[in-house]
């Protein structure tokens, strides 16, 4: 895993199981804003439970089936992007991210998930990358819309999210199309 600035004193680097206790503190900043669309918040109850979602991407990582990455501005974590799922035989991952509102409008999540997608598509061959969001996640679904990806549809109902049923867009970016409008 690689970690890269993103400029103006922010950084992206992977998110271990010892730092999490960081990581509780920075959902505690902002529980409610993190998990009004997302379950990972409500997950990060506390640091064994933290610990617990690290160990399991540090296993997704050693595997190569997922990865997770902090954003740290100025020292803090912020907030983190990942891929949830990497398929490499079917040359696949589903990029994911969460902020907390501190940092909302810095262009953090766009410039990580461009990180990541580069390192996917560059170094690791994968050839398409899906983002899956509610269709209520109007700041997901423009991150997917600066990120060049195309809307391929609705999957209705598909998330049941704090007892609630959430139709989830999906979008997606092949490498040809990643590579050619980075290229302009």
């Amino acid at each position: 895993m690689f970690k890269t600035s993103l400029g103006d004193g922010a950084e992206l680097r992977p998110l271990l199981p010892d730092m999490a206790e960081e990581l509780v503190a920075h959902v505690d900043r902002g529980r409610e804003f993190i998990g009004r669309h997302v379950a990972f918040a409500d997950a990060i109850a506390d640091a064994d439970a933290a610990r617990r979602i690290l160990t399991t991407f540090e296993e997704k990582a050693a595997a190569d089936t997922g990865r997770m990455w902090g954003i740290w501005v100025d020292g803090v974590l912020v907030g983190g992007v990942l891929f949830r799922t990497m398929d490499f035989r079917m040359e696949t991952a589903e990029a994911g991210c969460w902020l907390e509102p501190a940092a909302v409008g810095k262009g953090l999540v766009t410039k990580a998930v461009t990180a990541i997608i580069d390192w996917a598509v560059e170094v690791r061959g994968i050839h398409r990358v899906d983002w899956w969001t509610s269709t209520r996640n109007t700041p997901s679904i423009a991150v997917a819309q600066r990120l060049g990806m195309t809307k391929e549809g609705v999957a209705r109902e598909a998330y049941l999210h704090r007892g609630e049923r959430h139709d989830m867009e999906i979008w997606s970016v092949l490498a040809p199309e990643w590579r050619a409008a980075r290229d302009r």
